[in-house]
């Protein structure tokens, strides 16, 4: 008998407000994820802008976020959709960590997703991430891509996702991930 391989992603929540649609949605990754699979959402609030004046003290304040992207099996962004690209907060942590010498997001397996209430669910804010993602030499999943369109639709009043085609869409996206964490293993695994 086989051990079925573990797999564990860690995850940033693009929209820095409590009770948004893409925290309900990665409360629905979390539940809906296959057993072999784990999802640790990690929090970026406490990261002051990008300065290259203070460039030292910043890196020491992400070296816990370096550190468990290093030992992830791969990251997960959630995120909303703010003036047709990337909310702020999250590409500032994202330009943190790519100042790091340890280059944390560097082959390392990346899925992309979001949830907004406008008609095409986060699509641009997706190009544009992915777009960062190349220039960190980092793999993105490709499909299935999950754009959650009219996201106030999707949740009911206790933010659990109701929209069914998503919710087959959350594992297979895990799956991918995984299979692309493959290709590309954490150091030391």
């Amino acid at each position: 008998m086989s051990v079925e391989k573990k797999y564990h992603f860690i995850a940033f929540c693009g929209s820095l407000r409590k009770g948004s649609y893409n925290e309900m949605a990665l409360k629905a990754m979390q539940l809906l994820a296959p057993s072999h699979i784990t999802i640790e959402q990690v929090f970026y609030d406490h990261i002051p802008m990008y300065n290259a004046d203070v460039h030292t003290e910043l890196l020491e304040q992400v070296v816990p976020l370096v550190q468990k992207i290093e030992a992830s099996d791969g990251v997960i962004f959630i995120s909303p959709e703010y003036n047709y690209s990337i909310p702020g907060g999250l590409k500032n942590v994202i330009d943190v960590l790519s100042r790091h010498p340890d280059k944390p997001f560097n082959e390392k397996a990346v899925a992309i997703l979001g949830a907004s209430q406008g008609n095409i669910g986060t699509a641009r804010m997706q190009y544009h991430l992915r777009q960062v993602m190349v220039f960190l030499n980092a793999h993105v999943v490709n499909k299935p891509e999950i754009m959650i369109a009219n996201a106030q639709h999707k949740f009911d009043e206790t933010g659990n996702l109701t929209d069914e085609f998503i919710r087959k869409q959350l594992p297979l996206m895990l799956e991918s991930l995984a299979a692309l964490s493959d290709r590309f293993p954490p150091a030391g695994k």
